[in-house]
């Protein structure tokens, strides 16, 4: 599902990449000093967010995402990833991660994201990871990237991020000690991973997740985020990601929908989160995109069911239960939070952790 940058540049700020001072109320946790490895080489070493001692920024380069179209203050091929710490982090101790994935036309490092995952995790012994997915990557290895060359960025998440994570962080390196969400795009990209790999993640969450690319409405949804400058410079063809949206030629749409793939998920926790849009007439636009988001979350619910896996379906309407200020809409950081907080509780009591 397309969602405008509620979180990101445009309404919530971008953390910067570098260049950040390091106040003294950081000397709570010690920044780790990153190597290269599993295909990633670090340009930029962690630096503290502003106001924060446990949330750091850095930036690596991989060949599978050697260019990738670009967000403003973004660099094509610099994939800046967030972590947030727990409360006096430990290198002695082995924690948990939890993966977290932003939507289309968001960052990694919006100051909503750090809000969200800093408040949900406090007092919480996890390390939570931000990855940059683009602003329309859609997670998945592309079929025809054109002169980008390779958007691989399955690849780059499952096969060369999260070894390099617990290479150079004090994790718990298998399954049981790993988790993935994300919202909207990211809640497709958390469910498929999650799907293609359950041999990494011993949970996933989806908020407000495009999760059914055999629903035509989704399929003109991706199609036309390759088309939207606000999800990146330059646009990309309307086959770039997917391949061919039509059948006979859709096989690959079909293969990567995480609505109708859902066997692979038994035995893992799962997740899902959405509202119905609240008043149709208070901002159409978000409105009627969670409604979509809803009949799709409701599709992998039934699917889930007739395939005897157990599950959380969370439909809080149009809010006014779930949280203060959350109306039922797409992007709304109220919602979101809410979110991720019952998210978080659910993960922390079943992955290993101090």
């Amino acid at each position: 599902m397309r969602a405008p940058a509620i979180l990101g540049a445009a309404a919530a700020g971008v953390l910067a990449a570098g260049g950040l001072a390091t106040p003294s109320a950081h000397a709570a946790n010690a920044l780790p000093d990153l190597a290269d490895a599993h295909g990633l080489t670090v340009i930029a070493q962690p630096e503290w967010v502003p106001g924060s001692d446990r949330t750091f920024l850095f930036t690596v380069t991989t060949e599978e995402v050697p260019a990738f179209t670009v967000l403003p203050g973004q660099v094509s091929g610099e994939h800046v990833v967030m972590v947030t710490l727990p409360e006096g982090y430990d290198p002695a101790v082995e924690y948990p991660v939890h993966y977290t994935l932003h939507g289309v036309a968001d960052y990694p490092n919006s100051v909503g994201l750090l809000d969200i995952v800093e408040e949900s995790t406090a007092d919480e012994p996890v390390i939570t990871v931000a990855p940059n997915g683009g602003g329309r990557g859609w997670y998945t290895n592309w079929v025809y990237p054109g002169g980008l060359g390779l958007q691989n960025w399955e690849t780059f998440h499952l096969e060369q991020l999260i070894p390099f994570i617990d290479a150079n962080l004090s994790t718990i390196a298998a399954r049981e000690g790993r988790a993935i969400s994300g919202h909207s795009m990211g809640g497709f990209g958390a469910m498929g991973y999650a799907e293609r790999r359950p041999d990494l993640f011993s949970y996933v969450g989806s908020f407000s997740g495009g999760l059914d690319l055999l629903n035509q409405e989704m399929r003109a949804a991706v199609m036309g985020s390759t088309q939207l400058p606000n999800a990146g410079l330059p646009t990309v063809y309307p086959d770039a990601i997917f391949g061919n949206p039509f059948w006979p030629f859709d096989g690959n749409w079909n293969r990567l929908s995480p609505a109708q793939h859902v066997g692979s998920l038994s035995g893992m926790g799962v997740a899902l989160y959405t509202g119905n849009g609240g008043d149709l007439a208070d901002n159409p636009v978000q409105a009627v995109m969670e409604h979509r988001a809803r009949v799709m979350a409701y599709t992998t619910s039934a699917n889930l069911d007739a395939a005897g896996v157990p599950h959380t379906l969370v439909d809080y309407g149009d809010g006014s239960s779930w949280a203060p200020g959350c109306t039922g809409k797409h992007a709304q950081l109220p919602c979101l939070r809410a979110d991720m907080h019952h998210f978080t509780a659910l993960i922390m009591a079943e992955l290993q952790h101090p």
